[in-house]
């Protein structure tokens, strides 16, 4: 059983209140645009960290991370990339790797925009935990927790970590 901790869109910006929510869990995934590489490094300091990069990211953490990471958790199959879309809105790159092989959990950000959506078409767990930085149009810092046990995605928890400004 793993516990994860997901976030996206930090941009820089750790938000001080986001550390204890990383106390229970057992890795820390982020879906890109970290900010710098500082930023990941200290995120992988307190758990294990799978991240890809985004749009704003640089060199420093496109050396490190890629553009679309693919694992298993437990026995899930997992896609993170940063540019995704969301069922029936899929980004073209995106689309082409769920049509060649639906992974069970598949998770972006970008948008700013939380989401957790079943794809009936693809029989897949979207999931875009919003933004947890300070820069963009969100209103308010979200990130997501859940459980993977096994094949099941459970115990789905939205954190809100207060306004964005």
């Amino acid at each position: 059983m793993q516990r994860i901790a997901l976030l996206s869109d930090t941009h820089n910006y750790l938000d001080p209140k986001i550390f204890k929510y990383f106390e229970a869990c057992d890795q820390i995934w982020h879906a890109g645009d970290i900010g710098t590489i500082a930023i990941a490094d200290e995120l992988a300091k307190i758990k294990p960290l799978v991240a890809v990069y985004g749009n704003i990211d640089g060199s420093d953490v496109r050396r490190v991370h890629p553009l679309n990471q693919r694992f298993m958790c437990e026995e899930v199959d997992v896609f993170m990339t940063h540019i995704g879309g969301y069922p029936n809105r899929y980004s073209l790159e995106a689309l082409a790797e769920i049509k060649r092989k639906a992974p069970k959990l598949f998770i972006c950000g970008h948008s700013h925009i939380l989401k957790v959506m079943f794809d009936q078409t693809y029989k897949l767990l979207h999931i875009n935990p919003g933004a947890a930085g300070v820069h963009g149009f969100h209103k308010v810092k979200t990130m997501v927790r859940f459980t993977i046990d096994a094949d099941k995605i459970k115990d789905l928890e939205v954190i809100e970590l207060g306004p964005r400004a």
